[in-house]
Order: C-alpha cells, then structure tokens, then sequence
C-alpha cells in the first residue's frame, strides 16, 4: 500500500531513527571484533582521542598498535562497507522497481559482471601504471552501463521491457561476460592471483584514499535515488498511466537505469563482485514496510550498509587469523534466498 500525504515521511523517519541505532551498534562491534582483541571501551577511547575536545574525555592515551589498528584498518574498512553495501542495496531497489521484477539486482541481470569485465581489463592493461586508480572506476562504470543497456534492450519486445524474458537476458549476459572474464585471466599473467581474489569480493582491496575519490559520487547517487521514489511508485502502475500523470518514464528509466550502473559500477571497482546484497535487502524492506519506494530506498540503503558491515565482520572473523571473501558470505546468504524468491514466483505464475 502506497501512502499519501505526509504519513510516509514520519514512517520513514522513524525507521531510520531506529536503523541509525542499529548503526551505531554494528559499527561498535565492526571494530571491536577481529584477530585483535579490542574491547568496546578501548574502541570508544581510541575515536574520542581523535575527536576535537574528546581527548579530555579520557583518563589514558590509547596504546598505538590499537590506534592503528582502528584508525588506519577497521573504520576505513567499516565505512567502506556501509557505502558499497547501500550502493547494491539501492541499485538493487531502484531495478526491482523499474523492471517491476522482484528477482532483478545488479548482479542478476548481469550489471556486476560487466562491472567486472572493464575493470578486469584496467587491472591487466594498466597494471603498475598511476593511472590504474583514475581508470578503473570509470572501466567498471562502462562496463556496467553497456552490460545494462543490453539486457534491457534484449528484455525488450516491441518497444515495452518483457520481465518475464528479464532474467533470461541477464544470465546470457552473465555468461558472455564470464568467458570474456575467463580469456582475460588466462592473459592476465603476473595478475592473475589479483584478480582471482579480487573477482571474489573483499573490503581490502582499496585504501581509504582510493575510496575518498569515489565517495562523493555513491552518495550523490544514493541520495539522488531516494528522491526518485514518487516516479517510480507511479510507474508501477504502468507506464502509460505514469505518463499521464505527468512523469516523463522514458526519462526517469534511463536516470534511474544510469544511477544504478553508476553505483554498481563504483561498488565493484572499490571492493570486487559481491553478489546478492541489492537482491536480499529490497526484498526483504518491501516485505517488512510494503511497496512504497519513498520508504523502501532509503532504508535499502541503510540496512544494505549495516547488512554489509555484518557480512564483512563475519567474514573476517569466522575463520581468524584467515580471512574469507565477503561475497563469499553473502552468496551463502544470497543463493537459498535467491531459490525461495524463485519458487515464490513460480507458484504464483511466473
């Protein structure tokens, strides 16, 4: 049910008041938790010290090696997986609302992989130049773009996007871009251990400096997203009553077609392939809040951040001192739910 008036506002701001407490608590135990043994209080000492006024807070200077260890590794890492996991999370929303389809994501219909399949080519082209770090989020980007322009065209009969072929196109696309994926890493060379580990997915591939170029443009792309949730609530019911009330649809599909290339593209260039999180998240929202994308994009956004902040904790801890992928974490998540999604829809005629 889509609400009017200004009843949805106060429903989403106070499920964002209560996502920001669940926040606050995943990032305590993001940096807390980890081969390091570091307490909450000594986590808390440590980011007051770096606070103007907050070193009169505490009694002890922080010991070094876990000042770095905060500091320089895990709050860079943490924020990194917030950003990335409500950027999936929102290009995710944003597809499932376009296409209408509720299995659509980026890495379903085959965005990711096209993602990876440019920046694949930076990493073996421009291997050890400077330029590597100002080409590759722009690689993915056009990788992702020209990936999702495909599959929308190929999902396309007569000029109107056939969702029941939506799917279909997306794992032909995924197969294209695999075996172009497969020649680049029998060329790759000295780099194949690199892009092997980076197709995987992990938060530690990129510095923070790295990851403060892109910043600007995920939550640009992010914000700009949650501010087209009225379009999109419209176009639900069908483009051609969209148009008469006044939203321009092929527009709006192709701002919301390229914001959501844009953020996968950026995702995968900061952190590798990590499948499933715009797929698990959205659905689970609109489950839980209903339809009404006002609502179900912002908090995508955030629970997508918080989900992928867990995730990665998981995955650096379960197996401490070695460290797993975290796409590995979230494709054990990803793929039942993935099959229920599947079977829900069969049974109800897809």
């Amino acid at each position: 049910m889509i609400m009017s008036g200004s009843s949805w506002l106060r429903r989403l701001l106070c499920w964002l008041f209560v996502l920001f407490l669940l926040l606050i608590f995943s990032v305590a135990f993001g940096l807390t938790l980890g081969s390091a043994d570091i307490t909450p209080m000594t986590a808390l000492k440590v980011l007051l010290s770096h606070i103007p006024g907050g070193a009169d807070f505490i009694k002890t200077e922080p010991d070094p090696a876990v000042n770095v260890i905060i500091t320089q590794i895990r709050l860079p890492r943490v924020i990194l997986a917030f950003f990335v996991g409500a950027a999936l999370s929102t290009a995710g929303a944003a597809l499932q609302g376009l296409l209408r389809n509720p299995l659509a994501d980026p890495y379903t219909i085959g965005v990711s992989s096209g993602a990876a399949v440019g920046a694949a080519l930076i990493l073996i082209i421009l291997r050890n130049s400077p330029f590597q770090t100002v080409s590759l989020p722009a690689a993915a980007f056009l990788g992702a773009l020209g990936t999702g322009l495909l599959v929308y065209r190929l999902a396309q009969i007569d000029g109107y996007l056939a969702v029941e072929t939506l799917i279909l196109a997306g794992v032909i696309m995924s197969s294209f871009m695999s075996a172009i994926l497969s020649y680049l890493l029998t060329v790759a060379g000295e780099n194949l251990h690199q892009i092997i580990y980076w197709l995987m997915g992990n938060l530690a591939l990129r510095g923070s400096e790295y990851f403060i170029y892109t910043l600007p443009y995920l939550a640009g792309g992010i914000v700009t997203m949650c501010f087209l949730g009225r379009e999109l609530n419209i176009m639900t019911f069908g483009e051609e009553t969209a148009g008469q009330l006044g939203v321009a649809v092929e527009k709006t599909k192709r701002i919301l077609l390229l914001l959501a290339t844009l953020l996968t593209g950026i995702a995968v260039a900061l952190v590798g392939t990590i499948g499933f999180v715009g797929l698990i998240i959205p659905h689970l929202v609109r489950l839980l809040l209903g339809p009404d994308h006002r609502i179900l994009i912002p908090v995508s956004a955030v629970g997508g951040g918080i989900f992928l902040i867990w995730a990665d904790t998981v995955a650096r801890t379960i197996l401490a001192p070695v460290e797993l992928p975290v796409g590995v974490i979230t494709a054990f998540l990803g793929a039942p739910f993935f099959v229920y999604l599947l079977r829900t829809r069969k049974r109800q005629g897809f």
